[in-house]
């Protein structure tokens, strides 16, 4: 589970200098997020969550009259998404929780998100204020990860790490990446929210973890900073972390091919109206 305060803290220093590598597992989600946004319409458009800022610097580009604002929890994630918008004057980014944030004379009419939305502690809450904040008629469009197992690079990679056999299997709903993954669920988050029309379109991706000379030592060095084999890794140490990171390596050997390490991936696309 990733907190807010993980977020502003190393979680968010991490997806930081790891943002090259993030953009790159999610390239081709963000290319056919891109393409839904483009069937509608929204000219003050939020990107909740925004990271390093991929997204909102694709809408932007292809938006020039639009006003894109980026918003993140993490102050890190903002620096870069900042530094990577210097030239393109429809974009800004800001600092806040989306779930209280507001700029005065900004109603948002397109609402967007690249796997940002996971993580509110207060979801139907937060969703509300979005709600309350969006222009009347606005629109809804955001991916988050289906289940576990359809995502076989975070389940696969989860079971060769150690287990605390005295710890409880965690809240499928508690906020995290997966908390999204069932739409009866986030359904039950949107609809409560006053948002209408929630649709889902499920969506299978290429999740590329290595790509150069050495893909299982570049996927290698990403896992070890990004997901659930990176505070493992941290914790173990000796022959105990040494046996855990063969076993990564010889995984990520077997999901070669040629010049990258890829897995099979699956999203939801959800959209919904402000009614």
């Amino acid at each position: 589970m990733r907190t807010r305060t993980d977020w502003q803290e190393q979680v968010g220093r991490s997806w930081a200098e790891m943002y090259r590598q993030t953009d790159r597992s999610f390239a081709e989600l963000t290319r056919r997020l891109v393409g839904r946004i483009a069937d509608l319409p929204g000219e003050a458009i939020l990107d909740i969550g925004c990271g390093a800022g991929e997204l909102s610097l694709e809408v932007a580009g292809v938006r020039p009259r639009a006003q894109v604002v980026g918003l993140d929890v993490s102050p890190d994630l903002v620096v870069v998404a900042g530094t990577r918008a210097r030239g393109l004057a429809n974009l800004d980014f800001a600092i806040g929780d989306a779930g209280t944030w507001r700029r005065e004379g900004f109603s948002p009419d397109l609402l967007v998100s690249r796997h940002g939305v996971m993580f509110f502690d207060e979801p139907v809450a937060a969703f509300g204020h979005l709600r309350g904040q969006a222009a009347p008629g606005a629109s809804l469009l955001f991916s988050c990860f289906r289940t576990p197992r359809e995502n076989p690079w975070m389940a696969e990679l989860a079971a060769m790490l150690p287990k605390d056999e005295g710890v409880a299997p965690p809240d499928p709903h508690a906020p995290g990446p997966f908390a999204f993954a069932d739409p009866a669920h986030v359904r039950g988050i949107l609809e409560p929210a006053g948002w209408t029309g929630v649709e889902f379109e499920a969506v299978d991706y290429a999740y590329v973890a290595g790509a150069s000379d050495d893909p299982v030592a570049d996927a290698m060095a990403f896992f070890s900073r990004i997901g659930p084999a990176a505070a493992a890794l941290h914790e173990l140490a000796g022959p105990e972390r040494d046996r855990v990171k063969a076993r990564i390596r010889e995984w990520l050997e077997a999901h070669r091919s040629g010049g990258t390490v890829a897995f099979p991936a699956g999203a939801w696309f959800v959209s919904a109206r402000h009614g």
